[in-house]
């Protein structure tokens, strides 16, 4: 059988394939949510969920054909966890990552940058609310996408401004983290640089992780890789990889970290989605490409 090549890839650079020609992509706001759909897909291959008072979120991706919904929102085993999302677990002590809501997060924007073409860009900030609801840490999330028939390539330029001396503790996950619709009678695999697999992989430093499952809807394997960017601090990250296979890159695994007043901390993430059997050689070549 002939095997697909990759979906989705996470910066702001990214090169599609040469042997396919650029879709069209064409991104439009309703309400609190962008939507991003492909020339030849009826329903939204990426959809922005950025509400006034909940941490945003990436919620459905889909697969380059249109077919699988590859993230999951709110599982019972997970419920604070929404498809692909950013959140800290200790800034100044608030935990961000199990509270989406809740008083802990307030939009200032949700902006289409650049809405049809063969890129899409936009971008959500976010301030984050301390116990008396002031703001300590303004976010900016600015995603684009590119693609082609046969992979969509997804960048992330994440932004943290100190709007007061804020210091990131110590946890063993927290930043980006991704949700797939794991169960246990369909499994799956996680998969990192170093040939780790499962729990193996997890607390370990990689370049990436993939994480390949059936989906439903599909009859091959999807799959969805975080890569780390090797610019990023902390290079190359250490991993949570937790039990239902739902995986982010924690630079405050290996400690506490600091943003100080007014000073911008900027980190940048490429995620690899693709369906068929692990690419070990297609996640590597998106990793050199890196820049």
């Amino acid at each position: 059988m002939k095997q697909n090549l990759p979906l989705l890839l996470l910066l702001a650079t990214a090169s599609v394939s040469v042997t396919a020609k650029p879709i069209t992509l064409k991104a439009s706001k309703t309400g609190d949510k962008i939507h991003v759909l492909g020339e030849d897909t009826e329903s939204p291959l990426v959809v922005q969920v950025a509400e006034a008072d909940m941490r945003p979120y990436l919620h459905p991706i889909k697969a380059p054909d249109g077919k699988g919904t590859l993230t999951q929102y709110s599982p019972g085993h997970h419920r604070h966890q929404t498809g692909l999302y950013w959140g800290f677990t200790r800034v100044n002590g608030r935990d961000y990552f199990h509270h989406p809501k809740d008083n802990y997060w307030k939009r200032n924007a949700l902006e289409i940058l650049q809405a049809e073409g063969t890129k899409v860009r936009w971008r959500t900030t976010y301030e984050l609310l301390d116990a008396k609801g002031d703001p300590i840490l303004r976010e900016q999330q600015t995603w684009s996408i590119t693609g082609n028939q046969e992979n969509i390539h997804l960048d992330l330029n994440w932004q943290g401004t100190g709007l007061v001396d804020v210091t990131i503790g110590k946890y063993n996950y927290g930043g980006l983290f991704l949700r797939m619709p794991w169960t246990r009678q369909r499994g799956g695999t996680a998969t990192n640089s170093e040939g780790q697999v499962n729990r193996m992989a997890e607390g370990k430093p990689a370049r990436w992780v993939d994480v390949g499952m059936p989906i439903e809807g599909r009859k091959d394997w999807a799959h969805i890789a975080i890569l780390d960017h090797p610019k990023n601090d902390n290079h190359p990250n250490l991993w949570r990889v937790d039990g239902q296979l739902g995986i982010g890159p924690c630079r405050a695994r290996a400690g506490e970290w600091k943003i100080a007043k007014g000073s911008t901390h900027v980190t940048n993430y490429r995620l690899v989605v693709y369906t068929g059997p692990l690419d070990k050689k297609l996640l590597n070549t998106a990793w050199k490409n890196l820049n």
